[in-house]
């Protein structure tokens, strides 16, 4: 691996999970980053963007619309 080599991995989600879920993500998708492309885990980034229920749609409804 080149030593420039930054993985980084954007997930997006509807809004509404704990912090702990989160964490829970964070380290699930670094040790899956890590072993599947043998990247030193201090390497990889994990960005998480939680989008509002209101700005999330399937089929024209959104997900707050569905609640």
């Amino acid at each position: 691996m080149e030593g420039t080599d930054v993985p980084i991995v954007e997930v997006t989600l509807a809004a509404g999970r704990t912090p702990e879920q989160l964490r829970r993500l964070i380290s699930a998708m670094t040790t899956a980053v890590s072993e599947s492309i043998s990247a030193p885990p201090e390497r990889i980034r994990v960005i998480i963007r939680e989008v509002p229920l209101t700005h999330f749609a399937a089929g024209d409804i959104t997900l707050a619309e569905r609640h």
